[in-house]
């Protein structure tokens, strides 16, 4: 199944954002440990947070993840830590996913998990137990994803958790992100240096908690506005707040260089707190920019510099081969059918120094990755019609996505492909 969406000429609406998937997922799994009564509020409804939501419920022998490389981690984590014999697997693309990182980091503070196919990725099968904790050093050019399942278990560890990440650390952000929660619900953990966590044996308290809305999805809106060629093209997006702990809340700064201008605006009756995105004239001539904190900007801000004949060279990429998809590979054979030559540089970088090829006007493939769907979607503010193949992917992380196009003037027309 494919959509062919035409282009409003115009954009001016209001947009209700989904949740953060990022803030349920980390949500779900402290409010769980803290054996928490009430579950937090305005969880997302994406199929990531989905199979947290069952797996934490229900708890079956055999849980399936599908494609939720977040839950994968999260839960292998918090399994490890838990009474119980489990089977963890996911689709064919998740057990093409590495974790032994993370699940040779579990072994050695205690953890009994054994590989059922091939060793270092998924599935795994779990016998929960108490784990010890302590020390621990782990490389930090690795998926955060890890180093946050391991800090979210740590306060229920005899010892805790003393953790230290050796090198550049990726996606600081987020780390930092799972820290706040933590601490928002009692634990004691914090940087004791640049490179390393401490985290006491204090268990965590349950409590309300209410989920801002997604920062990552408000990305795709910045594009939009960024790609519009009326000046006057203006997006609300509600749910987000100035003093986001997200790390993609980095994105009002990176657009404020493509033509973007970010203002919070606040209604005097009801106090909601609105983002309120307007196209300006003045873009850069050339941008670079380090993704190392931000990876999931990325397609973003690539399909967004091409399409506005901004040159580019973007680093710290590294996690882009491992996500839904490989992600360079996939966007360099996909703008291409646009017209646009992009090159990769140590699997971590890509550049574009303005080349140009014929394009083909080919549907784009998605690759099973929500955020190919997501991102190139937009490109029809300035080719007026692009046809985007299995759209419904987007339910990974973004699932009223198409309804929210139609509601700001897009046409979507379905049909087989």
């Amino acid at each position: 199944m494919r959509y062919t969406l035409k282009a409003p000429k115009t954009l001016d609406a209001k947009i209700d954002l989904p949740a953060s998937k990022s803030i349920s997922n980390r949500a779900l799994i402290i409010h769980a440990i803290s054996k928490g009564v009430v579950l937090p509020d305005n969880l997302s409804d994406c199929d990531d947070t989905n199979v947290m939501v069952n797996a934490l419920l229900h708890t079956p022998g055999t849980i399936d993840v599908q494609a939720a490389g977040t839950a994968m981690r999260f839960l292998t984590a918090y399994l490890s830590n838990i009474a119980g014999e489990h089977i963890i697997t996911g689709t064919q693309r998740m057990k093409e996913r590495p974790i032994g990182v993370l699940v040779d980091a579990l072994k050695y503070l205690g953890a009994d998990i054994e590989y059922i196919e091939k060793v270092g990725f998924p599935p795994l099968k779990i016998k929960g137990k108490t784990l010890t904790g302590g020390a621990l050093e782990i490389d930090g050019n690795i998926s955060s994803q890890y180093i946050s399942a391991l800090l979210m278990i740590a306060p229920c560890l005899q010892n805790g958790l003393e953790l230290k990440m050796h090198g550049e650390i990726a996606s600081r952000p987020y780390i930092d992100l799972t820290l706040w929660m933590m601490k928002e619900f009692g634990a004691e953990a914090d940087w004791r240096s640049v490179d390393t966590i401490i985290v006491k044996p204090t268990p965590y308290t349950g409590k309300e908690y209410l989920i801002e809305n997604d920062w990552s999805s408000a990305s795709y809106w910045y594009e939009m506005v960024a790609l519009s060629e009326d000046l006057d093209s203006r997006i609300e997006l509600t749910g987000l707040t100035e003093s986001s702990k997200q790390g993609d809340a980095v994105v009002r700064h990176i657009f404020s260089l493509l033509g973007v201008k970010t203002t919070f605006v606040k209604n005097e009756c009801s106090g909601e707190v609105s983002v309120v995105l307007k196209r300006q004239a003045t873009r850069v001539p050339r941008l670079e920019y380090d993704f190392n904190n931000s990876p999931d900007l990325a397609q973003t801000v690539v399909v967004t510099c091409c399409m506005l004949g901004i040159p580019f060279h973007f680093t710290g990429l590294h996690t882009l081969k491992i996500k839904e998809t490989d992600r360079i590979t996939a966007l360099i054979n996909e703008l291409r059918k646009l017209g646009f030559v992009v090159e990769t540089k140590n699997e971590s970088e890509l550049i574009w120094y303005g080349e140009r090829c014929e394009s083909t006007n080919d549907a784009i493939d998605t690759y099973n990755d929500h955020r190919m769907a997501l991102a190139f979607a937009p490109v029809a503010m300035m080719t007026h019609r692009i046809t985007i193949n299995n759209p419904r992917v987007v339910s990974k992380s973004y699932p009223h996505y198409w309804n929210d196009l139609n509601m700001a003037g897009f046409d979507i027309q379905e049909e087989e492909e």
